[in-house]
């Protein structure tokens, strides 16, 4: 008995599996990536409202109020003096920019109204005050009660917060 063996036989190469492949490395470097990027933001605590709206990050500028009046425009501090420069170089590298102020709840507020009015003169029409949505309370309490000092929850240390618009 004669077997006839087929010397003819190509290998193949199969796609689906090198395509199932690369995704899952693709996926992991992606995911290792973005876990060794370092954020980094100016801790401070927030005022919160109850009527806030998330807005979109993009194409904006977040100007914060510290406590002792200074300024901070994202990580890095400002002047007082050099605010309108900043909102000037906003103004002139987008025509309609969006700039939050926000500010550390015993922030001098007459800090945030000079930044809103230095936008202003500048024809920023898009200014508004970054607040934190507050949470809310189990107790069936209004929300226009506020806690007392004495019962009110120690401030929370935000890294990085969502503007939110008013």
């Amino acid at each position: 008995m004669r077997v006839v063996l087929q010397d003819r036989h190509r290998p193949r190469l199969e796609i689906i599996p090198f395509i199932d492949v690369m995704f899952f490395l693709l996926a992991t470097f992606m995911i290792v990536s973005l876990s060794m990027t370092k954020n980094e933001a100016i801790s401070i605590r927030l005022p919160q409202g109850t009527t806030t709206v998330t807005q979109n990050p993009n194409d904006q500028m977040i100007v914060t109020v510290l406590a002792n009046g200074d300024y901070s425009v994202g990580k890095e501090k400002v002047p007082a003096a050099d605010i309108a420069k900043r909102l000037a170089q906003l103004k002139a590298a987008n025509p309609d920019p969006k700039v939050f102020v926000t500010g550390e709840s015993d922030a001098p507020f007459e800090r945030v109204i000079q930044v809103i009015d230095e936008g202003r003169k500048l024809g920023i029409g898009r200014i508004a005050i970054q607040t934190t949505k507050t949470k809310p309370t189990g107790s069936g309490a209004p929300a226009g009660n506020a806690p007392t000092a004495q019962s009110r929850p120690a401030p929370q240390q935000s890294q990085s917060t969502q503007p939110q618009h008013n």
